[in-house]
């Protein structure tokens, strides 16, 4: 069987037939494993912003009906989900700045994959990985948060300094997944 990936000669056909698919995941190009965690970055920290933001404004919304006083203060509920957003983008732009300038041209087949662009590569994978589904779970922590903030705030005017407390700690968990993704990508960096 040949999976049409050994006419390129990028992945040995004896190594492929002993190893079967493991070997085509292995020899995927590094630097696709890369552009993967930054897109899974940017794109999972996005989602959580915006389902954050979901959960929140439709409460915010249903509940200045009842009581039009909450608008603007509730608010800040939006803004802590937008911020989730921002950490995404903030990781893209560092994870991108260590991906490099693209292949590298003397890479022609899979045996010529060094351990450094096996680690650099899936440093950067699994650093987008973490920042992402961090920010994509503080943006619904967030959402949620917000959302009892602004029905509760609609009850009683006291209530939304003590929620809001809730919800700065909410929002502290994407914060701490940006600095985990920036550990963790420390020492990668294509050669």
């Amino acid at each position: 069987m040949a999976f049409g990936v050994t006419s390129s000669g990028w992945v040995n056909q004896t190594a492929l037939e002993e190893n079967g698919w493991g070997e085509i995941i292995g020899c995927v190009n590094p630097q696709a494993w890369a552009a993967v965690g930054i897109g899974l970055a940017i794109g999972l920290s996005v989602v959580g912003a915006a389902w954050g933001i979901l959960l929140t404004g439709a409460s915010l919304v249903g509940a200045s009906v009842k009581a039009p006083r909450i608008r603007s203060k509730n608010l800040i509920s939006i803004i802590f989900c937008e911020a989730v957003a921002i950490y995404g983008v903030i990781m893209a732009i560092i994870l991108i700045s260590k991906y490099g300038s693209g292949g590298d041209p003397a890479v022609n087949k899979c045996s010529d994959l060094t351990t450094e662009m096996y680690f650099a590569g899936y440093g950067i994978f699994w650093s987008g990985i973490t920042v992402g589904l961090s920010n994509l779970f503080c943006g619904i922590c967030v959402g949620v948060t917000g959302s009892g903030c602004a029905l509760a705030h609609a009850q009683q005017e006291e209530m939304f300094v003590k929620m809001l407390i809730v919800e700065i700690f909410g929002s502290a968990l994407g914060l701490f997944g940006v600095i985990v993704g920036i550990i963790m990508s420390t020492d990668t960096a294509f050669p």
